[in-house]
């Protein structure tokens, strides 16, 4: 067994060497320690072995005037500064980090899918390994470029930048980084978003022909639901049996799907009622369930595809939220039904999102007065002159009196 003694070399102050077995067991090799003072600290350290890191007495010597000069690191100093350098590194929350923490807390949100997609896809090939502190306009732009040279519509553009800002503020208020660059603004594209799809009489007739030969009927009437309640897609892929009274007449709108996590409840017309009552009901708690009972269905696309080139709609139409605009847009053209009554029966959370249907709710407004102008000027072109003798008669006595 090697000997720890500690054996000082001659002509070397400060060094000695401690014998231990090669590596590989063949002979012996000589470990050189120094010894030194620093700041007023003794300081014993490994400076290398004989063999494995070709050290000698000299070499040792020179290494220890070089740190006793502070012009090298001590061993010790240096596992100290790895260890600041370490914890600093894991310090820096890349955008990719964050993303992964943002994603933990956020996994029960609605919205959580489209964010993974928006990231995966957008943010995180030109940012992910980007730190915040790191950051600067010119890379925002460059994401924003990106997008729109991919031929993104402003809509998609807003998206993304909208959830970079998410993300931004997400690792400031979750105390990840101190303080946001001041220098780091997002400005957003213009998105016109009042864009308010319609269906003419003749259009919805040919979209019911289409539903009805549909073979999965239960998925049609979901189709059928939309238009005649205007429900959200998510309230409707998320119906179940409970939310239905039918004995008085009402649809539950449940807060933990809902868009604004509000439960609110909208009348079950007598078209609904008839599409509800004619779907087959399994043994799971969705009207429209997926491919297992206790679980609502997911993808529609194809199904709404088919639909749309059936009943010959344009492929700018969106099925669903197409369906939403236009039971929206025939009830503000009746003029039979005012802009807080369609507020709430979409479940619009403040009258500006309605706002979009005022102008059909006017121009009905407007056909209504033209027309009992016109017919009370049909009525004075036929007044018969026995019919306005009494009258005259009167305003002549009235002028008398005064």
């Amino acid at each position: 067994m090697a000997s720890r003694k500690r054996n000082p070399v001659v002509g070397y102050a400060g060094v000695f060497y401690v014998e231990v077995p090669r590596p590989g067991g063949y002979g012996m090799e000589k470990v050189y320690y120094i010894r030194y003072r620093k700041q007023g600290k003794l300081v014993e350290e490994k400076v290398g072995g004989q063999y494995r890191d070709n050290m000698t007495a000299a070499k040792a010597a020179s290494i220890r005037g070089v740190r006793m000069e502070g012009k090298e690191l001590s061993n010790e100093e240096k596992r100290s500064a790895a260890r600041a350098a370490k914890a600093a590194e894991k310090a820096r929350y890349s955008i990719n980090r964050l993303w992964s923490l943002f994603e933990e807390v956020k996994d029960g949100n609605r919205t959580i899918k489209d964010d993974r997609i928006r990231f995966q896809r957008h943010i995180a090939p030109v940012l992910g390994t980007k730190i915040i502190p790191e950051l600067a306009v010119q890379d925002i732009d460059k994401l924003r470029a990106k997008l729109e040279k991919e031929g993104k519509a402003p809509q998609t553009v807003k998206h993304v930048l909208t959830l970079v800002k998410r993300l931004l503020n997400f690792a400031l208020r979750k105390g990840y980084v101190e303080y946001l660059p001041g220098r780091l603004h997002i400005s957003m594209p213009t998105v016109d978003n009042w864009v308010t799809e319609n269906l003419t009489q003749e259009q919805a007739k040919k979209l019911l022909q289409a539903l009805d030969e549909e073979a999965d009927q239960n998925m049609a009437s979901l189709v059928r639901l939309a238009l005649f309640t205007g429900m959200r897609r998510g309230a409707l892929l998320n119906l179940q049996w409970d939310d239905l009274d039918f004995a008085r007449g009402f649809i539950t709108l449940r807060g933990d799907v809902a868009k604004k996590k509000k439960t609110e409840i909208i009348p079950m017309n007598a078209q609904a009622r008839a599409v509800l009552e004619g779907v087959s009901r399994t043994t799971g708690p969705y009207v429209f369930p997926g491919k297992y009972a206790d679980r609502p269905r997911e993808n529609l696309s194809p199904l709404l595809k088919r639909v749309r080139a059936r009943a010959g709609l344009p492929e700018t139409f969106r099925p669903l939220h197409g369906l939403r605009h236009a039971f929206a847009s025939w009830l503000a053209s009746s003029g039979k039904v005012s802009m807080y009554e369609l507020q709430k029966l979409l479940t619009h959370s403040s009258p500006q999102m309605t706002q979009r249907y005022a102008h059909l709710h006017d121009d009905a407004l407007r056909k209504a007065s033209d027309l009992a102008g016109t017919l009370f000027s049909e009525a004075g072109e036929q007044k018969e002159p026995s019919a306005a003798a009494p009258e005259t008669r009167v305003r002549k006595k009235k002028a008398s009196v005064s």
